[in-house]
């Protein structure tokens, strides 16, 4: 049932060959239906003018014999009006014409007559039409229809006239003309009619179909190279026939498939190197770090006996040294990432006692800022406790640096194959325009170089990836002056997928 509208949806030559049919169909049905009444009236018409110069000179005729009659006797009168009823019958030559004379009520009854030709019924005459002819003294017409004793019935014109008799009385005249040749034509006219107006709509939309079939393959054509492109195919082309308008377009777009081409492997080289100049330099500066490292905590150690300047230069030496060195380790992550070399070590963990010593580790004092709600019982996951535990403290160091001086709730809630954990602080937030730049990398909220909150703008994006690889998410919410809320969101088994969310992260 759904296969016509989703070829309707979904093809443009059917649509726009279904629209022009149908349209045509409508202006064939309107100008043949015009045409048909044009010709219908004109038929008519001449059959009405003929049908009443026909019965007048019959009518004169009539009166004439009639007028005569009076100076003879009753059954010279009754020879006379069998004579007018005398009118041959329908042949293939000709068409049917009757005859029915009535008198009036008043008429003497010694000359009272009533008769019709041909075994016609006299009701083929209506009574309506009866009582305007007695009452006009002009001639006049109407429809009618001839029927027979036989039961024959045709669709006919009758004409009545009043005719006079001096001595004798006023009788009614009518003369009946046939239709049905007449009929018999406009019917034949609209079987042609119909016949022209189906052929036409069929050839219409045979024609519209194959032209635009020969317009839309190109068009086919690129969408089709198009989708090869996008899914990585960049050495696919469009096949160019012609000269005109759709192989000019044909030649631009591979032109423009190529520079695509040119563009991405000039990006996929600019990243490659990116990336291996990072991981070089991660990898590089880790010896030396190291020896600077150690230097520092010897100075480090004896700072009691150095003066108060030189020994707070050394606790900024080690406090820079351990902050180079989370950037070190950042970038390490980043390659990894990049160069998709990041594996899990997967491990039951009770995630609950997990998350209670990553906030005592983010914040080891005793004044409680961060409120906990979690299940009384052990929440047991398949993770990687590490990538877990960074992910946590990415989340709740960067609601410790945004709290504005309000309390964090970390909150932690199950379903039958997920888990959630969401970190709500009460401070600054953030604006839509932040929310999409959240986890990107080296982007922080506080973008100036002395800024006092934020790291290197790389602690989210690699919680995004460290959350990927559990086949789960981070959702985030924000509003400024109201806080942020960041859910994130894992399978409870190693391999499984997210299929409901515990924890939403719009707030109630």
């Amino acid at each position: 049932m759904n296969s016509p509208f989703k070829a309707w949806r979904t093809s443009l030559v059917i649509r726009v060959t279904g629209t022009i049919v149908l349209l045509s169909i409508i202006l064939i049905y309107l100008a043949g239906s015009a045409l048909y009444t044009q010709i219908s009236s004109g038929i008519f018409d001449e059959k009405l003018n003929l049908s009443i110069s026909d019965a007048q000179s019959t009518a004169r005729n009539a009166q004439f014999q009639l007028t005569f009659s009076q100076y003879q006797d009753k059954a010279a009168l009754k020879s006379i009006f069998a004579e007018i009823l005398a009118v041959p019958p329908k042949t293939f030559d000709n068409t049917a014409r009757e005859v029915a004379i009535f008198s009036f009520a008043k008429t003497k009854v010694r000359f009272k007559f009533s008769g019709a030709s041909n075994f016609l019924e006299v009701t083929s005459i209506p009574k309506d039409f009866r009582k305007k002819t007695k009452i006009s003294n002009t001639t006049q017409w109407g429809r009618a229809k001839l029927s027979y004793i036989n039961g024959r019935n045709e669709p006919a014109i009758v004409v009545g006239h009043t005719l006079k008799i001096a001595g004798a009385g006023n009788y009614e005249f009518y003369v009946l003309f046939s239709l049905e040749q007449q009929t018999r034509t406009m019917a034949l006219i609209l079987n042609y009619l119909w016949l022209t107006g189906i052929a036409l709509t069929f050839l219409i939309g045979i024609i519209t179909f194959f032209v635009l079939r020969r317009l839309i393959s190109p068009i086919r054509d690129a969408a089709r190279v198009a989708e090869e492109l996008t899914a990585g195919n960049l050495e696919l082309r469009m096949d160019i026939n012609g000269e005109d308008e759709i192989a000019r377009l044909g030649y631009s777009f591979n032109e423009m498939a190529v520079a695509l081409q040119q563009q991405i492997s000039r990006l996929e080289n600019l990243s490659k190197l990116q990336q291996r100049f990072v991981a070089d330099v991660s990898h590089e500066l880790r010896t030396p770090l190291t020896t600077i490292r150690m230097a520092s905590q010897v100075i480090y150690s004896a700072r009691d006996i150095f003066e108060p300047k030189v020994a707070r230069s050394a606790e900024l030496l080690v406090s820079q040294i351990e902050r180079f060195e989370s950037l070190l380790r950042d970038l390490l992550e980043v390659s990894r990432f990049d160069a998709q070399a990041a594996v899990l070590e997967i491990g039951e963990v009770d995630l609950t006692a997990l998350v209670k010593e990553t906030i005592d580790y983010v914040h080891p004092s005793q004044d409680r800022i961060i409120l906990l709600l979690a299940p009384i019982t052990p929440v047991i996951v398949d993770i990687d406790p590490r990538r877990i535990k960074r992910i946590l403290r990415n989340l709740i160091s960067n609601a410790m640096d945004h709290r504005d001086g309000k309390n964090i709730e970390v909150q932690i809630k199950e379903s039958e194959n997920e888990v959630s954990i969401g970190v709500r602080d009460y401070g600054l937030g953030f604006t839509y325009t932040d929310k999409k730049l959240l986890f990107e990398r080296f982007w922080r909220a506080d973008t100036s170089r002395a800024r006092s909150t934020g790291g290197t703008g790389l602690g989210l994006s690699i919680a995004l990836e460290d959350a990927k690889l559990h086949q789960g998410e981070i959702d985030v919410w924000g509003e400024r002056g109201r806080g942020a809320h960041f859910v994130l969101t894992i399978p409870k088994f190693a391999g499984g997928s997210i299929r409901s969310r515990p924890i939403s992260a719009q707030p109630e």
